[in-house]
């Protein structure tokens, strides 16, 4: 087979409504041109309320979760922290945003040779700009609203003791973590695409996203809310005491944050969704054939 059609077109539908994992490739070349060619300004606009959306499934798994491992166990808990967190994606693909992760594969454009590199990093660098204003609207909101007072200070002590965990990682695991995130959100944008119904993109997000949380990886947006947040509650000397976390913040800092964080995990993240996923999957269903 010598074109991408004859690759892709005679195993793109399994069920109806459903593409083929073929299907979905050829669905990418032309979703990566979309978001490629947005105007800078819907591009940041889309990009903020994905930080937001985001910030939305952190805060409500945290609040949701804070008191559960006593009751239910820590492996339970973590299950259900993943599976209420999977709605920061459903909000990003079914309601509309840009947000870095997923976007990662819109390398798999650039490996067909339909777009340069350089307009793929020129996206990247303003969405994930967009995302981290997004995150930190939502973490001044969320701030505000109070809700991490509940339970006598232990949903702020939850959110702090999440944040400290963050920035308490070595380079290699946040890394390793940031890989096995973005593999598996990547994976979630692709079975959402895969369906043609909002049931359908709802479980194909579901999985993916509860598997990555619950089973601890690091992604990037998400933390840019995780950890602002427990920035701003590391000066309530209420929270510092719930959480039992006194004289263990030293790490909690811009540079924890940063440093420790966000670098390596974004890279990790870049690693899982445009090798893992875009550069794979490009070799197996739209690479030419000599």
């Amino acid at each position: 087979m010598n074109s991408k059609s004859e690759t892709t077109q005679p195993i793109r539908y399994i069920l109806p409504g459903f593409l083929s994992p073929g299907g979905v490739a050829s669905a990418m070349i032309e979703i990566a041109k979309a978001k490629i060619n947005l105007p800078l300004y819907r591009m940041i606009l889309l990009g903020i309320l994905a930080g937001a959306f985001i910030g939305f499934g952190s805060e409500l798994a945290t609040i949701t979760t804070y008191d559960m491992s006593k009751f239910l166990g820590e492996g339970f808990t973590k299950f259900i922290f993943g599976s209420v967190f999977s709605v920061g994606l459903m909000l990003v693909i079914i309601a509309g945003a840009e947000l870095f992760t997923g976007n990662n594969l819109i390398l798999i454009r650039v490996l067909s040779q339909e777009v340069k590199i350089s307009r793929m990093y020129k996206s990247w660098f303003w969405v994930y700009v967009a995302n981290f204003l997004g995150s930190l609207l939502l973490v001044y909101i969320m701030f505000g609203t109070g809700l991490w007072k509940t339970g006598n200070f232990a949903v702020g002590a939850k959110a702090l003791a999440i944040a400290n965990g963050k920035v308490n990682l070595t380079w290699w695991e946040a890394f390793s973590r940031g890989i096995g995130c973005n593999w598996l959100v990547c994976l979630a944008v692709w079975m959402a695409v895969a369906s043609k119904d909002i049931i359908g993109k709802i479980f194909g997000i579901y999985f993916p996203i509860m598997a990555f949380v619950a089973s601890g990886f690091e992604h990037s947006v998400a933390n840019m809310y995780f950890i602002p947040m427990g920035l701003l509650l590391k000066g309530n000397a209420s929270v510092v005491a719930a959480a039992g976390l006194a004289d263990k913040l030293g790490n909690l800092t811009l540079k924890g944050l940063f440093v420790n964080n966000l670098i390596p995990v974004t890279l990790g993240n870049i690693v899982g969704g445009s090798i893992c996923v875009a550069t794979v999957y490009w070799l197996v269903y739209l690479k030419k054939d000599n």
